[in-house]
């Protein structure tokens, strides 16, 4: 009988066009299930907690999948992890009930984006955070986060998405907006039942332009009602975005 079983995966996604699989094209999916498939004996699917876009990372991706294979599970994370690119570890494998489903299942989920502050950024930054080191108020972007806690339409943050319908519903809950600075490194931490295409880049670059001056803490209720995604700011680069943690 076919056991289900939940993973917990790390990944960095720089070399990756993002978490799906796509014809022809490195991905975080396709190369577990390249991997899974090798030790199955035949494809394998997994299904992730959400898709992440080319170049995000994650430290704790959560998916989903069925196997047959009856391998103790951390004899088969040590298995996965043998023929994995190093960019991609599992972290944790563990026996699930049979209806678990990695997307359905989950309750919130916290991203993390990092941009670097000071006027030189290391080498060993420079994959993982955005190099911003240009005047901002970051008091003003601090107190501006909250204001997208709550239920919203948040087309105005999302970017055009080709797989989506019309129909899909742009409401999300937003349960804590937070702007943290560590010296040279500044941090905004979101966390939510569920995230629009580009979603947290697109309320980073929208944070920037109040730090910026460009936009004030009043206009933010204004940009969430037009539903108008050319009010809002740009879309940061991938490379500082980070999922964090899924709760289920």
């Amino acid at each position: 009988m076919p056991r289900t079983l939940k993973l917990t995966i790390a990944y960095d996604g720089t070399d990756f066009h993002g978490w799906q699989i796509q014809p022809a094209l490195p991905t975080i999916q396709g190369e577990l299930e390249r991997v899974l498939g090798e030790i199955e004996g035949h494809p394998v699917a997994i299904a992730g907690s959400g898709r992440t876009d080319a170049g995000v990372h994650a430290l704790a991706q959560v998916a989903s999948l069925r196997l047959v294979n009856p391998i103790p599970a951390a004899n088969l994370r040590r298995a996965v992890n043998r023929l994995l690119p190093p960019s991609i570890r599992v972290l944790e494998v563990e026996e699930a009930a049979p209806d678990f489903h990695a997307r359905y299942a989950a309750r919130s989920k916290l991203y993390e984006y990092r941009l670097w502050r000071a006027e030189v950024c290391p080498p060993m930054m420079w994959r993982y955070v955005y190099h911003h080191p240009y005047p901002l108020d970051l008091a003003a972007m601090a107190e501006t986060a909250p204001l997208l806690e709550g239920t919203h339409d948040f087309r105005s943050l999302a970017s055009v998405d080709d797989s989506a319908t019309e129909e899909e519903s742009c409401v999300r809950t937003i349960f804590s907006s937070r702007l943290e600075v560590n010296r040279d490194l500044l941090y905004y931490r979101v966390r939510g039942s569920g995230f629009l295409h580009h979603m947290v880049r697109n309320i980073v670059g929208t944070l920037l332009e109040v730090g910026k001056g460009n936009l004030a803490l009043a206009d933010i209720p204004r940009i969430l009602e037009s539903g108008d995604r050319t009010q809002a700011g740009p879309t940061v680069p991938a490379r500082g975005l980070f999922l964090v943690e899924v709760e289920y």
